[in-house]
């Protein structure tokens, strides 16, 4: 299943990605910004599982499991770069949009801006077609929210 995925995101025209692959795809992002730092701690952990769960509106148990699968294709993505454009080619604007929210939220998680994460967030964005304005604006509704 999961290389069936990176075949299908890393196809020369990806086509768009199932509700299912997307949820994963997205997940994995979420784990690769909270491991970006070296340091993939139990707050930024619970906090993934939160936010899938309350974004696909799964069981704490359902979100775990999707967790836990984002965690082995991270694993097994390829760079940054290529993952995140994969990605951008296969998942609508508005979606990519919630991601950098929830992506900021990962990083902010622990209550420390790490400069990896940081210069890991100011690849991504513009990578999944955000603009810097709207992912600034995103990390702000964060923080306002904390």
């Amino acid at each position: 299943m999961i290389s069936d995925l990176l075949n299908r995101l890393l196809a020369p025209a990806p086509e768009p990605l199932s509700q299912a692959d997307a949820r994963l795809a997205l997940a994995a992002l979420l784990v690769r910004v909270a491991r970006s730092d070296g340091d993939y701690a139990a707050v930024e952990i619970s906090r993934i599982d939160a936010l899938l769960a309350d974004r696909y509106d799964l069981l704490p148990g359902q979100a775990k499991t999707l967790r836990a699968q984002a965690e082995v294709l991270e694993a097994q993505a390829p760079d940054t770069v290529r993952f995140t454009r994969a990605i951008k080619d296969a998942v609508d604007h508005d979606d990519r949009l919630d991601v950098v929210e929830a992506l900021w939220d990962i990083v902010l998680a622990d209550g420390e801006r790490d400069e990896d994460e940081d210069a890991l967030m100011r690849l991504v964005a513009p990578m999944l077609g955000i603009n810097d304005r709207d992912s600034n604006l995103a990390r702000r509704r964060v923080e306002a929210s904390r």
